[in-house]
């Protein structure tokens, strides 16, 4: 019983943080000052547009439905592979990684599938998202597995 009290708090605390991830950075509003403002050639900037990765929109635009289901799909897939694994993994290290490992993989897969959502979808089309993503996943998805492996150190014993 105490694993599953932790597989379940780790998997939300990191659940949590990507969603919060993807309303605070993929918003319209974040994903268009990102597109002004973050343009030189610095590592700094290039955090920040790949921050606004996960873009969704609730007006209209072309790709609406497919930016959104990707949106979507990244959140449902990284809770869906922290909650399969997070009783597995240890505390500290094991679950920073795995928390890693699933905005990665999740992101990648969310990119791969809703690429051909995308009018003038192509395999070539969905290999590059899926490495963009990949890309996400690497930059960003520390935040996550700092956040699952503090929930995992939270839960009760």
């Amino acid at each position: 019983m105490a694993a599953f009290s932790r597989a379940r708090t780790s998997t939300g605390a990191g659940t949590l943080a990507i969603l919060i991830l993807v309303l605070a950075f993929g918003n319209q509003a974040y994903t268009e000052w990102a597109a002004r403002h973050a343009w030189r050639n610095t590592a700094w900037d290039l955090f920040l547009r790949t921050l606004a990765w996960p873009s969704w929109s609730l007006g209209g635009g072309s790709n609406v439905l497919a930016r959104d289901l990707r949106a979507l799909l990244l959140i449902v897939f990284v809770a869906a592979i922290i909650g399969m694994a997070a009783s597995s993994t240890g505390p500290g290290a094991g679950s920073f990684f795995l928390g890693w490992f699933a905005v990665m993989l999740g992101a990648a897969l969310a990119a791969l599938l809703t690429a051909f959502l995308t009018s003038g979808s192509s395999l070539y089309g969905a290999m590059t998202a899926s490495l963009t993503a990949a890309g996400y996943g690497l930059f960003v998805g520390w935040i996550v597995g700092i956040a699952a492996a503090a929930g995992r150190r939270g839960a009760a014993p």
